[in-house]
């Protein structure tokens, strides 16, 4: 337990000597208070975080001490000591605000368990008074909402962000990791250093080491000139490696040996480069998972995991979904030039109602198409997506034709299959590609990456 400043109130020198001796090592400021008069005259000096008290004193009841100290204002908890035999002075001490009571004679291990477990709720009861006490806050650094889930994160990335530790930000798609990671930034020392974000389930495997690392020309087909990369560009500031969990394992062992010395080799070269870079690194997944399944390194992992910040989904944020599409509506209907002032009844009960698996990106998406689409003061459950209500867009593609029944000619290829599969899901969401993310288990990113491959081949 964390050192406390104790009043201990005991008329027997000996018995003192010895709870003194019970508590040594444990780091505690004690003064001890032979009698009432002492121990009133230490109250008024300083306010102790916990009382021991004797009940049977030389000039007093203990009971009486015990009354006025619960009078007090922040009234310090009071474990009650008393002989064997007295149990109902102990009962009648509980009865009067006593935190707890020990027994003579007591074992050592009795009193350090019994005033361990009395500051530890007393400092619980101090925190929750303290949350009570503040109005919770309704945005902090970019987020918006005022859900207790989103309390703690605020609290978190506040008490991170001054401090140098790697930041470690778990969430589903589209809850907001990047704007956690901008957060931390912003808030530390480093923020007028740059911020280097980079995705690294966006980025071909062959190419991510490059993009990290940075390359010297000659150093691969294409590499026509020396590239700094985002370690390099980070320096003095923070790298925020999204979507972690992507990279393969052989490129995490030269992450880590970063992370540890500060310095890498870029693609090519042969002279290692040093910088000063704070990490914050993200994952849709549960990165424990990763390494229990072989795909993560346990090291990289520890190394990583110093703060982490969990970002709750939206559909766990109660009211937070109305704040949040209130203002994404005056911000889409002022840059569209709409009319929009607020929403219809039943726009919000459906709003409230939706699960919302692709999160506050999704609920973004829907507000702006909502607005792009429409016009009024009043935005209405029937100008709201499709894909809010729960069904399939009407007038949607119909479904391929049966392929043939030759069984030779059944057989596809596998990236055939998997591009069909995509596009259905995204078609069934009606457009919105971070809900179809969310239904077929990847991140959204991978959809972008392979729809725009798939552009360019044609």
């Amino acid at each position: 337990m964390p050192p406390a400043r104790l009043l201990l109130v005991e008329d027997t020198l000996s018995l003192a000597t010895l709870y003194r001796e019970f508590l040594r090592g444990e780091g505690h400021a004690i003064r001890h208070a032979p009698n009432l008069a002492e121990a009133r005259r230490a109250l008024a000096e300083a306010t102790p975080d916990a009382v021991l008290l004797d009940l049977r004193l030389p000039d007093g009841d203990g009971l009486d001490l015990l009354a006025e100290i619960r009078r007090g204002a922040n009234p310090p908890p009071v474990v009650v000591m008393t002989a064997h035999g007295s149990v109902g002075n102990a009962v009648a001490a509980m009865r009067a605000g006593a935190a707890d009571f020990l027994v003579k004679p007591f074992p050592a291990e009795r009193l350090v368990v019994t005033l361990a477990n009395v500051l530890e709720r007393a400092a619980l009861r101090r925190e929750v008074e303290t949350l009570a006490a503040g109005a919770p806050r309704a945005g902090f650094a970019g987020f918006i909402g005022a859900a207790p889930a989103m309390q703690a994160v605020y609290r978190i990335i506040e008490n991170a962000a001054a401090s140098r530790a790697t930041v470690f930000v778990t969430g589903e798609s589209g809850t907001g990791k990047e704007l956690a990671a901008e957060a931390v930034h912003a808030l530390s020392p480093r923020r007028e250093g740059p911020f280097v974000p980079l995705n690294c389930a966006a980025i071909p495997k062959d190419l991510i080491e490059s993009e990290i690392f940075g390359h010297v020309r000659g150093a691969f087909t294409g590499a026509v000139s020396d590239r700094p990369g985002a370690a390099r560009a980070a320096d003095g500031g923070t790298l925020f490696l999204d979507e972690i969990c992507e990279m393969d394992l052989a490129l995490q062992g030269k992450l880590l040996r970063f992370i540890q010395t500060g310095s890498f080799v870029p693609v090519g070269a042969t002279r290692p480069v040093s910088t000063d870079v704070r990490f914050v690194c993200a994952t849709n997944r549960d990165p424990l998972a990763e390494v229990k399944a072989g795909r993560f390194r346990e090291d990289l992992y520890y190394r990583l995991h110093v703060v982490p910040v969990a970002l709750p989904p939206l559909r766990e944020r109660g009211e937070d979904v109305v704040l949040l599409a209130e203002a994404f509506l005056a911000r889409s209907a002022a840059e569209e030039g709409k009319r929009f002032l607020r929403f219809a009844p039943d726009a919000l009960a459906l709003l409230r109602a939706h699960r919302w698996p692709g999160n506050v990106r999704e609920l973004e998406n829907a507000i702006r198409t909502a607005v792009v689409l429409h016009d009024g003061e009043a935005l209405t459950a029937a100008m709201l997506p499709v894909s809010v209500h729960g069904g399939a867009a009407e007038g949607a593609a119909p479904a391929p034709p049966a392929r043939p029944a030759d069984p030779a000619r059944r057989i596809r290829p596998l990236a055939e299959v998997e591009r069909d599969a995509i596009e259905e899901a995204i078609r069934l969401c009606g457009g919105n590609i971070p809900k179809a993310a969310a239904f077929l288990g990847v991140s959204p990113s991978t959809l972008y990456r392979k729809r725009e491959a798939w552009a360019r081949r044609g």
